[in-house]
């Protein structure tokens, strides 16, 4: 006789996996962001030992993974509405509506301290996948470590959630504090999971030519060692394109393009806006007194590009050509796989469970 599961256990099963698709659901996941929302991804930066520019630049000695875009307002208000329903350390800042009157999108902060909810704002479609700008070099810090541990929702700034992790911040907002904040390893088995990148990393990402270790350097991120062009018209068809000033803005209109605009324009291991839109954050100290920056901001000019220009600024300066993007000692899976994965877990355990009512007799 063929003996089938019970209900009691059919209906058990479909509650788990209810359970376990809510859950996921339920939860910031900025690696596989709504629908419409560009996704936290990362692309593989290998030709580990490669030698150095002649700027002095770019070695790096293992394999890492670089965010293939910066950062965008979508997946910063995800981490906002995940930690800052008070807002101890100043995560969000009115800049953040409208970078300043710059532009016509931004992040809102409604309700009051404990309440807070945040979201993006603007006619815009694309707005959510603008870069973000108006953060500190401490906010990017805080949004990694948050990262790091794994995109806890509890509402509230401390060690388990932005306080600590790749960074230990321990409550810094000054200027000198934040300086003092000393970079996680970023590999081997104490290497932190996501982190601001190196210098050295930024720079190898941007403009390696890869290949091997010693195939040279491209002057500016966009494979090329011309100036590139900032035609927004041909940000799809034509290589060697970027949001910058050029005699004009790219888009005199939103000023920000969404990040991955200028798809013919890839970096060397497949990034983009690493010339562009916005600044980019990373480890550096520099002058006793600032944060190093890398990339053009849509506002620069093609020569702060260059692989030999320098950016830098006051850590607690919030401008609204500040961005960032991250980088991981970790492959982070693609976006939607941990749904696929929950579902083919769901299809092969009622696989299995069919399978064995009909074998059992």
């Amino acid at each position: 006789m063929t003996r089938y599961p019970s209900l009691h256990r059919i209906a058990l099963s479909a509650a788990a996996v209810w359970f376990l698709l809510s859950a996921a659901s339920a939860q910031a996941d900025v690696f596989n962001m709504p629908t419409g929302d560009t996704s936290l991804q990362f692309v593989t930066v290998g030709n580990p030992g490669n030698t150095a520019d002649t700027t002095g630049y770019g070695s790096v000695g293992y394999v890492y993974q670089m965010g293939k875009y910066d950062v965008t307002l979508a997946q910063y208000t995800q981490f906002l509405n995940a930690v800052a329903k008070t807002d101890t350390y100043g995560l969000y800042n009115s800049y953040m509506a409208n970078g300043n009157g710059a532009f016509p999108f931004g992040i809102s902060q409604r309700g009051g301290p404990g309440s807070y909810s945040y979201s993006v704002t603007g006619s815009n479609p694309q707005a959510g996948n603008m870069p973000m700008f108006c953060e500190t070099w401490g906010d990017a810090a805080r949004f990694c470590n948050w990262l790091d541990n794994g995109q806890p929702t509890t509402g509230v700034e401390n060690s388990s959630t932005t306080e600590d992790g790749a960074y230990a911040l321990n409550g810094a907002t000054s200027q000198s504090a934040i300086l003092a904040v000393a970079s996680p390893a970023h590999s081997g088995s104490g290497a932190a999971q996501y982190f601001l990148p190196t210098e050295n990393e930024w720079y190898k990402a941007a403009y390696y030519m890869g290949g091997g270790t010693a195939s040279g350097y491209w002057t500016y991120p966009t494979q090329s060692n011309s100036a590139p062009g900032n035609s927004l018209a041909l940000a799809l068809t034509a290589s060697n394109e970027a949001n910058f000033y050029n005699g004009d803005y790219t888009d005199p209109t939103n000023f920000l393009t969404p990040v991955g605009t200028f798809a013919a324009s890839p970096g060397p291991y497949g990034t983009y806006d690493m010339g562009g839109d916005v600044t980019e954050w990373n480890e550096a100290t520099l002058y006793g007194t600032s944060r190093g920056a890398r990339c053009a901001a849509y506002s620069y000019q093609a020569l702060e590009m260059a692989s030999n220009f320098r950016n830098y600024s006051m850590p607690t300066v919030d401008s609204s050509n500040a961005g960032f993007r991250v980088a991981s000692s970790v492959a982070v899976p693609e976006p939607g796989s941990i749904a696929l994965l929950l579902a083919g877990a769901v299809a092969f355990g009622i696989w299995g469970r069919r399978r064995k009512a009909r074998n059992v007799n």
